[in-house]
């Protein structure tokens, strides 16, 4: 192997390695081409500035296509104390509403969700 797969390969065990030892809240907004195309850059813009303007403590990420073009814009959120959801169809008012119910209050948007881990 050359040094340059080498590489690769600990850059790829490091990510891995991160992601599973993650601490604290998270928001995953799918941003490949079929993301962007149904409009998930506008809700990745609309969750960063409401986790800004109220101050929370939880990130929001960009991630890659999960093969579910037909239910984009997809939102996966991780809340300590309850299942990891996956939003699908999700516009602008839906993003809001994922801060205000999901994260703020712990509750579910039952007619978003596409997947529960």
């Amino acid at each position: 192997m050359n040094n340059k797969n080498k590489k690769a390969k600990t850059d790829l065990a490091a990510i891995k390695h991160n992601r599973q030892g993650r601490k604290g809240d998270w928001i995953r907004v799918g941003l490949s081409t079929c993301g962007i195309a149904a409009g998930a850059d506008k809700v990745f813009s609309v969750l960063k500035e409401e986790v800004a303007k109220r101050n929370l403590d939880i990130s929001v990420e960009r991630c890659g296509c999960v093969g579910q073009c037909y239910a984009e814009p997809l939102v996966e959120v991780a809340i300590a104390g309850l299942p990891r959801v996956t939003y699908g169809q999700i516009d602008a008012k839906d993003a809001v509403a994922i801060i205000e119910r999901h994260v703020c209050n712990k509750k579910l948007l039952q007619d978003r969700i596409y997947k529960i881990s």
